[in-house]
């Protein structure tokens, strides 16, 4: 084997989730193309999602959101991941009005591996995954043994320790 041809190495995957939400327009449609889009990127693969949940927004008064999760395989970077998701909101129409006000499309980066990042720009694992039933609901239901790499507990772990009777099915 030549030395070109054995030096070579095939870019590594990278395991992570995501949460998406929605609270305006046909979310439902909205949440579904979301998740498509990201599987047409060449360096991404959409590998499971969970079920939607209806939930009760945080923050100011306005529509019930329709979450899910989706875990992914990328081979990117967790700032060029961020940046992607950013880009597919805006595809969607995402305007950023006020903090947790309602929105066509959120895609949030929840964790990638188990890498710990504390940046002004990015936070991994995401700084409120472990407080927010609309999170580890439907992380559970996909990922439930995924560690969370700050506390050490499971998803499944994490979801016992929330109220989760707003996020229904």
């Amino acid at each position: 084997m030549s030395d070109r041809i054995s030096s070579f190495v095939i870019p590594r995957f990278y395991q992570t989730a995501i949460a998406l939400g929605s609270n305006l327009g046909d979310s439902a449609e909205t949440l579904e193309k979301a998740l498509q889009t990201l599987d047409h990127i060449p360096e991404i693969r959409v590998k499971r999602r969970s079920s939607w949940y209806k939930t009760a927004p945080i923050g100011p008064a306005q529509p019930d959101y329709l979450n899910a999760c989706a875990l992914l395989e990328v081979q990117l970077t967790p700032y060029q991941l961020l940046q992607t998701l950013l880009n597919v909101e805006n595809q969607f129409g995402r305007v950023r009005q006020e903090r947790w006000g309602p929105r066509t499309l959120d895609l949030d980066l929840i964790l990638f591996e188990d890498f710990i990042l504390e940046t002004p720009d990015l936070q991994v694992p995401h700084p409120r995954m472990s407080e927010r039933a609309f999170v580890l609901v439907p992380l559970a239901e996909i990922a439930p043994h995924w560690i969370d790499p700050i506390s050490g507990k499971t998803i499944a772990e994490l979801l016992e320790q929330v109220e989760r009777s707003g996020a229904v099915t």
